[in-house]
C-alpha cells in the first residue's frame, strides 16, 4: 500500500521497495530519528484504518525443474515460508525374466525424497538464495533370460541456502530399487529406501506478519499442518512369481510427503511373452515420488523418480 509524504509543498509517494528504500523520520522525544515504520493508521469516522504497511507477503514462487538456481530476498523481508520442498525420487527396479531358481520378478519401487511442508525460516533482506532442485533417478533396465543385476538410480538432493543466512535445509533423495538375478534362490527385488534430511536450520514456530498473517495457520502445504518435515517413503518391494512365463506386475514407488496422491510411480503391467511392451515399464514418479518397478515376463525397465521441488514466499514479521 503506498504512503505519501509532503516534500517542499508537494505530496509524493514514499518508495519502500527495492534495495535502497526511502526513509521516514519520526519524532522520538525531542529529536527526529530514523525509525522503521511497520504500519501506519489514520482515524476516519471514529475508527482506525490502516493506510500503510512496510511489507506485504509475496505470492508463491515454484522451482520444480532439476538444476541450480538463485533468487534474491526482497530488501524488507526477513522470513521465508516453505510451502513444500522435497528431494528427488529414486528409480524403480527393472523386472526380471525367468531365473535359475525358477522365478520371475516384478521390479521393486523407488523411494521418495525427504520433505518439509509449511515451515518458516529466517532470512536476511537483500541476500541471494541458492536453490538446488534434485534430479529424479533413472529406472533400472529390464533384464531378459538369464537375468543379471539391475538397479534404479538414487534421486538427487534438494537444498536451499542463503549467502548471509547460510544453509536452511538439504533434503536427500530416495534410493533406487535393486533387482538381482541369475543366482539360485536370488531374493525378490527390494524397494528403495526413503531419503533423509540434513542441516535443517532453526524454524520459526510462531509470529504474525506485518500484514496480519498468523504463521501457525499456514496449512496449505501437502501435509495440511504447520511445521511438518520427515523422511521419504520406501518403495514397495518387488513381487516374486513362480515359474516361467509367470507374467507378473511391478511394484509401486514411494509417495511423496508420506501419502500425497498421484506422486508415486505405478508398477508396470504383466507381459505376454516376447519383447517388453510399453505398458510393462514402471510409471514415473512426480514431485519427488519414486518410480514404479518394471513388470515381467521378459523383464521391463523401471520408471524414473520425480524431480524435487521447492515452493515458497517471502514474509516480514
Amino acid at each position: 500500500m503506498p504512503m505519501y509524504v509532503k516534500d517542499g509543498g508537494d505530496w509524493r509517494i514514499l518508495d519502500t521497495s527495492g534495495d535502497n528504500p526511502d526513509q521516514l523520520y519520526c519524532r522520538d522525544s525531542t529529536s527526529f530519528t530514523n525509525k522503521t515504520v511497520l504500519n501506519g493508521y489514520v482515524k476516519t469516522g471514529g475508527a482506525w484504518k490502516e493506510f500503510y504497511n512496510i511489507f506485504e507477503t509475496t505470492s508463491f514462487e515454484t522451482f520444480s525443474t532439476a538444476g541450480n538456481f538463485t533468487d534474491r530476498v526482497p530488501a524488507l523481508a526477513n522470513k521465508i515460508h516453505i510451502q513444500k520442498a522435497v528431494g528427488a525420487g529414486g528409480g524403480g527396479g527393472g523386472g526380471l525374466a525367468y531365473d535359475k531358481a525358477g522365478f520371475e520378478d516384478g521390479g521393486g519401487g523407488g523411494a521418495s525424497g525427504a520433505f518439509i511442508s509449511d515451515i518458516v525460516f529466517s532470512v536476511t533482506g537483500g541476500e541471494l538464495l541458492s536453490l538446488v532442485i534434485g534430479s529424479g533417478g533413472a529406472g533400472g533396465g529390464g533384464v531378459g533370460e538369464p537375468p543379471t543385476n539391475t538397479q534404479g538410480v538414487t534421486g538427487g538432493s534438494t537444498s536451499l541456502s542463503g549467502a548471509t543466512t547460510g544453509p536452511l535445509f538439504t533434503l536427500g533423495g530416495g534410493t533406487g530399487a535393486v533387482s538381482t538375478g541369475g543366482r539360485v534362490s536370488a531374493p525378490a527385488s527390494p524397494g528403495g529406501d526413503g531419503g533423509t534430511s540434513t542441516g535443517v536450520a532453526s524454524v520459526v514456530s510462531s509470529g504474525t506478519t506485518v500484514d496480519g498473517l498468523d504463521i501457525t495457520t499456514f496449512t496449505s502445504g501437502p501435509r495440511g499442518a504447520f511445521n511438518q518435515q520427515g523422511d521419504g517413503t520406501d518403495g514397495v518391494d518387488g513381487v516374486r512369481y513362480s515359474g516361467d512365463n509367470a507374467n507378473g506386475v511391478g511394484s509401486s514407488g514411494g509417495a511423496s510427503f508420506v501419502n500425497l496422491a498421484g506422486t508415486a510411480g505405478s508398477g508396470g503391467a504383466a507381459g505376454n511373452g516376447g519383447a517388453p511392451e510399453p505398458g510393462q515399464t514402471g510409471g514415473a514418479g512426480s514431485q519427488g515420488g519414486g518410480g514404479g518397478g518394471g513388470g515381467t515376463e521378459q523383464g521391463a525397465p523401471g520408471g524414473a523418480g520425480g524431480d524435487g521441488i521447492i515452493v515458497f514466499r517471502y514474509l516480514r514479521i
